[in-house]
């Protein structure tokens, strides 16, 4: 078609990457193989798909477009304004929202500065929010601040507050937050965790809310997809604004979603959809990824689907399967259990840390992440970990699979109670203990194999250079 010949400074520009960069390619290829010969229980983490791997590497990547649909700032996007209104489309669908009454910004870069750009919609600096503290399953951008500092730009530019799970049950104590708003008076409650294994009372947050004239904000950035699944309770009914993640149960690209209730004028939400968008572009961000935008459209026209609903119910069931056999084996769970797809796992009474049990599942192949327990007094040094069922659920493993992923993990607990004994309590002797110990390279080769007889999702792993499967 053309006829120009290609300038020797553009020769790069059509050579693929295995040939352009070889050391990127052949990491790539490492990273699948690990993705592929590894169980992955980091609750964050999913699987996408092929299509939407498609999209989020497409040309789209060239295109900016600030602005919204239909008022950009720079011309070219009549294609861009299609993919980005049919994303808002089909996020309203996901969730079951009327679009007279909802309405969703898609453009944000993560779940991150979603949150970050609902907080400057609705709030002016040094109001006050109330969100679950870190420790109790909560969120960095809910708040978070130690004694010492404030970590979170939502606790350096607003005044923090925090709430928690009763240390007894492992609940989110509804009567305390209650009893802490009467006195704090805050202008925002944020509900939503990263690590809390059950549901979420709505009816009790609105009511606080209400009582103060404050601003309910539920991130379901873990469980949106079961959310738009019906296997969750929905926030969306009693709650101002919503966010989420996409790439978690929502099995997208990496991106985050602003949905915002659309109030009358006057009314507490009467101006939320222009402060939503405006938060989010020009005050928080620069031109939208319109790649990832189309990946997130791709997912959620996934989400829609009766399959999705049989994926999310599959999700619960594999969750409660890891639960009942750890509490089989005696090991303690926060809250007792799971309602939705995760398991915080408390390693406490066994005389173990989420170090160095995410140190010992990282040589099994088996990945998952340490986390804060409700009464942990260092962040550092976490009472457990925390156990996610998406990721493996999209390689089609059913509950007895995941039986047999808790019994990977109870051997893996075991042995580092044994390593632990003879190494002392510092996690470097711990590491060098465990990397000589002749059960952990023993079990590596079980874990491996059974993990490699399930399908994955996105690619071929037949495709992955030997030189890369290790």
């Amino acid at each position: 078609m053309t006829k120009t010949a290609v300038d020797s400074w553009n020769n790069c520009m059509n050579i693929p990457l295995e040939q352009e960069d070889p050391e990127i390619y052949d990491l790539i290829q490492k990273e699948k193989w690990r993705q592929f010969s590894c169980l992955e229980l980091i609750a964050s983490e999913n699987f996408t798909s092929q299509a939407v791997m498609e999209a989020n590497g497409s040309a789209l990547t060239n295109k900016y477009s600030e602005g919204l649909p239909g008022a950009r700032f720079y011309g070219g996007n009549e294609h861009i304004d299609v993919i980005e209104n049919l994303c808002r489309t089909r996020a309203i669908k996901a969730f079951n929202l009327k679009s007279e009454e909802w309405g969703v910004n898609v453009q944000p870069y993560s779940g991150t500065t979603a949150n970050f750009s609902a907080l400057t919609a609705l709030l002016s600096p040094h109001d006050r929010i109330m969100g679950l503290e870190l420790a109790s399953g909560g969120h960095l951008t809910h708040g978070h601040q130690t004694a010492k500092k404030k970590i979170s730009s939502s606790a350096i530019y607003f005044e923090s507050f925090p709430y928690q799970v009763n240390p007894e049950t492992g609940l989110v104590d509804y009567e305390k937050l209650a009893q802490n708003a009467d006195a704090y008076r805050p202008k925002l409650i944020i509900c939503g965790a990263s690590a809390y294994p059950r549901d979420w009372d709505y009816v009790k947050l609105r009511a606080i809310a209400d009582k103060h004239g404050a601003y309910l904000m539920a991130d379901i950035a873990h469980i949106s997809g079961l959310v738009a699944a019906g296997e969750q309770s929905s926030p969306f009914e009693l709650c101002d604004v919503v966010t989420t993640t996409t790439h978690k149960t929502l099995r997208g690209p990496r991106a985050g979603l602003l949905f915002f209730h659309k109030g009358e004028k006057g009314t507490l939400r009467g101006d939320l959809e222009e402060r939503c968008n405006f938060a989010v572009f020009p005050s928080n961000q620069g031109g939208p990824h319109n790649n990832t935008i189309a990946a997130v459209a791709v997912a959620l026209k996934q989400v829609a689907t009766p399959a999705f609903k049989e994926y999310a119910q599959q999700v619960r069931k594999n969750a409660k399967a890891v639960a009942e056999t750890l509490v089989k084996h005696g090991y303690k769970l926060a809250s007792g259990g799971t309602e939705n797809h995760l398991v915080l796992w408390d390693l406490r009474p066994i005389n173990l840390n989420g170090n160095k049990m995410e140190k010992i599942c990282d040589a099994l192949n088996i990945t998952l992440n340490k986390n804060s327990i409700a009464g942990d007094t260092s962040a550092f040094v976490p009472g457990g970990v925390r156990i996610g069922a998406p990721a493996l659920t999209s390689r089609s493993f059913k509950e007895a699979d995941f039986v047999q992923v808790a019994e990977f993990l109870h051997e893996a607990a075991q042995l580092a109670i044994k390593i632990q004994t003879k190494s002392g309590k510092l996690i470097k002797d711990f590491v060098v203990a465990m990397e000589k110990d002749p059960e952990v390279e023993a079990l590596r080769k079980r874990v491996q194999n059974f993990a490699v007889q399930f399908p994955m999702p996105g690619f071929d792993p037949a495709s992955i250079p030997a030189s890369a499967r290790h």
